[in-house]
């Protein structure tokens, strides 16, 4: 498909629907004068489960795609970890393979080939004594104030901030150097890391690149889409009737288009979708019976416009919106639903409450060795941002030691390395 195009278009495909890009230069380079496909990565930390949010860097991902780019997808396994334990060692492995196994589905429902992108696990490299050595470097040039005014808007800000999170920004700069790319992608809350990596990458001696920049969707609720705040999110596999009433109750005043989400979603999400998938961008409001045809739209313009006459009210757009969406989810939710490999993986990475235990007669302690015993995941629940709380927190967090830690991390290149193989095609660097 990307040999339809030529040059200019690519570039304007790349660039197509970013809020802002830094450095484009650098893309006009390596697509005009270096005659070769620009080499782009978007990294996602492996801690609370993926919701619909997702669907937004995908589909520029699949611009991405169409231009010709190369594409590397990080599994940003340790990253989850720095980001106040959201991606505990002892789940390391069963995270990054149900990130693997979501983000593949994702893409398969919307019609992007996966035989051109290249998976990527972030501890795969990150240990090594190169990148460990470039890190030290990197912290003798990059002040306290610097590395933590690059992370604010990533990293979870606590009362009491652990050093991690200091560590964070600093790696995420680093990976555009040991990734070999030219360009970095991810949504506008990353702008201080992106200006971080452009201003002390060149310090080491390292090229600088370019940064591409998605807008912030609005969550359900008004605000930022979240996987830790249950009600500005739809999960991947929430039911239809889950779907339905997050809808129902979400923040969308009549006539204002302003921090919508319902908008931004149409916006961001189901229309590019349907260009996708049918060639043309098109989103249909169905209308009762006496109240006139049902309302077509093929661009946001005319969607908003008429929202702000009134003309398309909460009352249409929510139905609708549940309907396209479900409809979205389906392919999805069937996938899951056929994977006794994948539930079995849900239930590790984000392991639920135990259920209340009536009392009874207190059995001998055989330890966690025997088989079933569930190990030291047993007595913790997974929270919405990926951390856990429970009798075993501590042990789940950070492990009991280095040379354990390490071992999880080795299983979670193994796990994805033999999942990108079983997918029929599917690249992996690990």
């Amino acid at each position: 498909m990307a040999e339809a195009l030529n040059d200019h278009e690519r570039i304007a495909l790349i660039k197509q629907n970013l809020q802002e890009v830094l450095k484009g230069d650098i893309i006009e380079d390596v697509i005009l004068r270096q005659k070769r496909p620009l080499i782009v990565y978007w990294g996602t930390a492996t801690t609370g489960r993926p919701h619909c949010g997702y669907f937004v860097p995908v589909l520029k991902l699949a611009h991405f795609l169409r231009a010709g780019c190369t594409v590397k997808i990080l599994l940003a396994d340790i990253h989850g970890f720095l980001d106040n334990l959201k991606a505990p060692i002892e789940l390391v492995n069963f995270r990054a393979e149900y990130y693997k196994h979501v983000i593949t589905a994702l893409l398969r429902a919307v019609n992007v080939p996966i035989d051109r992108l290249e998976f990527v696990l972030g501890s795969s490299y990150q240990l090594s004594s190169r990148y460990t050595m470039d890190l030290f470097r990197l912290s003798s040039v990059v002040t306290e104030h610097d590395a933590k005014k690059a992370g604010a808007e990533v990293v979870k800000q606590v009362a009491s901030p652990l050093l991690s999170g200091l560590i964070y920004p600093l790696m995420q700069a680093l990976d555009e150097e040991h990734l070999e790319v030219d360009a970095q992608f991810g949504g506008v809350d990353q702008r201080k890391i992106f200006a971080l990596a452009a201003e002390t990458l060149p310090k080491l001696g390292y090229k600088e690149r370019a940064h591409l920049m998605n807008p912030m969707v609005p969550g359900l609720a008004g605000g930022k889409m979240s996987a830790s705040d249950p009600d500005s999110k739809i999960d991947l596999l929430d039911t239809a009737e889950a779907v339905t009433k997050k809808l129902r109750k979400a923040y969308a005043v009549a006539k204002e288009i302003e921090g919508n989400g319902i908008i931004s979603f149409v916006e961001y999400v189901l229309l590019p979708v349907s260009a996708l998938k049918e060639g043309k961008a098109t989103f249909i409001v169905e209308r009762r019976e006496g109240e006139g045809e049902a309302l077509v739209y093929h661009d946001i313009e005319s969607l908003k416009a008429d929202y702000q006459a009134d003309k398309l009210t909460p009352q249409l757009i929510k139905p609708a919106v549940s309907k396209a969406l479900v409809g979205l989810l389906a392919p999805i939710q069937a996938e899951f639903q056929a994977s006794a490999v994948w539930q079995e993986i849900e239930k590790k990475a984000y392991p639920p409450p135990a259920p209340e235990e009536k009392k009874k007669k207190k059995a001998k302690d055989k330890g966690n060795k025997y088989p079933g015993a569930g190990g030291a995941t047993k007595g913790v629940q997974a929270k919405a941002d990926g951390h856990v709380e429970g009798d075993n927190k501590a042990t789940v967090s950070v492990g009991t030691d280095a040379t354990g830690a390490m071992e999880k991390l080795d299983l979670a290149a193994k796990t994805v390395q033999s999942t990108a193989q079983g997918e029929g095609g599917m690249q992996s660097c690990v």
